[in-house]
């Protein structure tokens, strides 16, 4: 199992590229099931998560190939209906195979996600939806079965956001017959990214990016030819490795149009933050000030940069509260910055933070991919050296983090047992 060793007290400098967005990447790619023929993704990381949804794919029936940045899916043939429980254990985001392929073959049989190390993501709404058109939905061995000839239009409002919700019927509204509206509908830049992919096969679809999405369902859809957006999570993840070493980082490749937020939180505590074309310039003091946040669904401060941000906070000067509003166990991190000298106090959904001088290196443990980024951004600040252990969490969302860091100057090493 590989670990980072990480000897922190490096002021970071120099240029560094973002990846494409993980989160954008997965949903594109199971869209690709709903236009037969050669698909092709550009911009897409070099992930874990997306080599397994390329083997689901392919256990379907269809060709998949990754080179480089870019991800060729031949979906002529659909010769399985199935997503096996092997496949969807490893990654939740498997589940986005289940309104294509209901929509284009008539039939999905996808397994129960179960349970996740940051809190339930049930998928009730999921099927809630595509019951309101016309699929018969069953739950057995584990699995989700939905059988339907052809979807129906409906109108569809989910009682809480939910992105892969929105992007799952979005999905199989395409070809059902009529129109679908989904209300109360997930904001977030990847739901737009995948809308505008599937605008790009030939849907009809308005409205992503606002909480009412209307999709008029069409005979068929033409193969993909699409690129990717930037990952948000990763430039803000750098942003904040740059602010926690007082450094001077150009960030490229990125969109500060999707981290308004970020910016403005990042902006309030000292760091200077300018934007140019596709880059951002971060600059920062060697001492920053405190500052609240409370996760929100987007535009609002998004959950996967809250661990990062409380990284940040843990040297920053003063107190800072921090609120996680989405997920209910998303504080595990904060136990391994304590070991690292962090002064955190959790009651409930808030976690307290008092800034301390300096951290120190530590053995520590990864519990999650934004819980992993954190302990990197402490390890950047920390005295001495930090091991983390369980680094297969970092891998499945930021595709050579240790390369990117040295390109700035940390001292960062993996080391493979």
């Amino acid at each position: 199992m590989d670990k980072l060793e990480i000897e922190g007290g490096v002021r970071l400098c120099g240029e560094v590229s973002v990846s494409g967005a993980k989160n954008a990447a997965l949903p594109v790619m199971a869209a690709s099931i709903l236009g037969p023929g050669e698909n092709i993704i550009s911009n897409v990381p070099r992930l874990r998560d997306i080599s397994t949804m390329g083997k689901l794919l392919a256990h379907l029936g269809m060709g998949y190939h990754q080179e480089g940045n870019e991800v060729t899916l031949q979906s002529k043939d659909i010769t399985s209906i199935e997503a096996p429980y092997d496949y969807v254990k490893t990654m939740r985001a498997s589940v986005l195979v289940l309104g294509p392929l209901l929509a284009r073959a008539g039939e999905a049989k996808v397994s129960l996600p179960g349970g996740c190390a940051i809190g339930a993501r049930p998928i009730n709404l999921h099927i809630m939806g595509l019951e309101k058109m016309g699929a018969e939905i069953t739950l057995t061995e584990g699995y989700i079965h939905a059988r339907s000839k052809k979807l129906k239009g409906a109108v569809v409002y989910f009682d809480i956001p939910t992105v892969t919700g929105t992007e799952n019927l979005m999905m199989a509204a395409t070809l059902a017959d009529g129109e679908t509206v989904l209300g109360n509908a997930a904001c977030e830049p990847e739901v737009v990214d995948l809308a505008d992919a599937l605008i790009s096969m030939g849907a009809d679809i308005q409205g992503a990016g606002t909480s009412t999405i209307r999709i008029k369902g069409v005979s068929s859809l033409k193969p993909l030819r699409y690129r990717i957006i930037p990952d948000r999570i990763e430039t803000g993840t750098f942003i904040c490795a740059a602010a926690i070493t007082g450094g001077e980082v150009r960030i490229v490749n990125c969109d500060e149009g999707l981290i308004e937020a970020i910016i403005s939180k990042l902006g309030e505590t000292g760091a200077e933050i300018r934007h140019d074309s596709d880059s951002l310039y971060v600059k920062c003091p060697s001492c920053l000030k405190s500052e609240d946040i409370k996760t929100m669904p987007y535009p609002g401060f998004p959950t996967d940069m809250q661990a990062q941000f409380m990284a940040l906070m843990t040297v920053a000067e003063g107190t800072s509260l921090i609120t996680e509003n989405i997920f209910e166990n998303r504080f595990m991190h904060v136990a391994e910055m304590r070991r690292m000298g962090a002064n955190i106090r959790v009651e409930g959904a808030t976690a307290t933070v008092k800034g301390v001088k300096t951290l120190k290196g530590a053995p520590v443990m990864a519990t999650d991919l934004r819980a992993s980024a954190s302990l990197v951004i402490a390890a950047l600040a920390a005295q001495g050296t930090t091991v983390i252990d369980r680094v297969y969490h970092i891998d499945r969302g930021y595709q050579g983090i240790e390369e990117k860091l040295r390109l700035l100057g940390a001292r960062v090493r993996r080391v493979s047992l």
